[in-house]
């Protein structure tokens, strides 16, 4: 697939102010579709940078969609929606935001980053190893990048990183070169009977990916594994001093500071650099 694919598309966005649906409607329209979306949320901070970059939106779902756009929707619209209704009487294409998200990922080498927790955190951070490297990157996490004040960006580099959503199964979805599981503890019980259920969908995910990075626990069974710890793995943080201000680690004899406390994000570093060492980071 190639970004031509987008050209001349409209695609309007049900919950379109959300953190994931506002960044995948951002890289949509720099890859040349015709962007348009609703939401009730008239305080979303996202809807500002929809503004500047020609997307228009409107508050609320009562008015039928624009004709002739594919609508794009995640799980948390409901069936009852009035603008989705409208769309599926009138026979329109609807996209669940995962179809979408996949069609992206496969325009690019791509790092998912899935887990029970630290997903956004660990999607952020090797985001920031990468533009920091010079690469480039595309991005799409569920947070704003502090760094770059941006939730999501196309950039012209050959690798992409997206936050991969377990909730609803979707990011079986997704293209990915380097899958990443920082931890898999049973949650979404609407979708996930037992832990099993869960760490199924997980195999699942890492099955098609040459890589797969692994947090502590996580036990899946993949050909190529690069497992990351706190004084365990093949990427392990040693001498790891914590304070409320922040952590420092050393890893691989490098001296690693974050501005951000607690263990778990020592462990959501380690996934990042795990990750972008796949992607070609020394």
């Amino acid at each position: 697939m190639t970004s031509a694919a987008f050209d001349g598309r409209r695609l309007h966005f049900l919950g379109i102010g959300g953190a994931g649906m506002s960044g995948l409607a951002l890289v949509a329209r720099r890859l040349g579709a015709e962007v348009t979306g609703s939401d009730r949320a008239a305080d979303s901070p996202w809807l500002a940078r929809l503004h500047d970059a020609g997307v228009k939106t409107r508050m609320g779902h009562d008015e039928p969609p624009p004709a002739g756009v594919e609508l794009v929707v995640s799980s948390a619209i409901a069936e009852d929606n009035p603008e989705l209704a409208v769309a599926r009487a009138a026979g329109a294409t609807v996209l669940h935001r995962g179809d979408l998200l996949g069609e992206v990922t496969a325009l690019k080498r791509t790092i998912a980053v899935a887990g029970t927790h630290g997903k956004t955190t660990t999607a952020a951070m090797a985001a920031l190893v990468l533009i920091e490297a010079g690469a480039d990157p595309a991005f799409l996490i569920g947070g704003d990048l502090r760094a770059v004040k941006a939730n999501a960006a196309w950039g012209a580099g050959e690798w992409a990183v997206v936050e991969a959503d377990e909730s609803d199964r979707s990011f079986l979805k997704l293209d990915r070169e380097v899958a990443v599981v920082t931890n898999a503890e049973l949650d979404h019980h609407a979708t996930y009977r037992s832990l099993a259920d869960l760490e199924g969908a997980f195999a699942e995910f890492v099955a098609p990916a040459p890589v797969a990075v692994l947090g502590p626990g996580v036990e899946l069974a993949h050909p190529q594994t690069r497992r990351f710890g706190i004084g365990q793995g093949d990427l392990a943080a040693e001498d790891v001093r914590l304070s409320p201000a922040g952590s420092r680690f050393t890893v691989d004899g490098a001296e690693i500071a974050l501005s951000v406390p607690g263990e778990h994000n020592v462990l959501n570093a380690l996934a990042a650099l795990a990750a972008c060492q796949e992607a070609g980071v020394p």
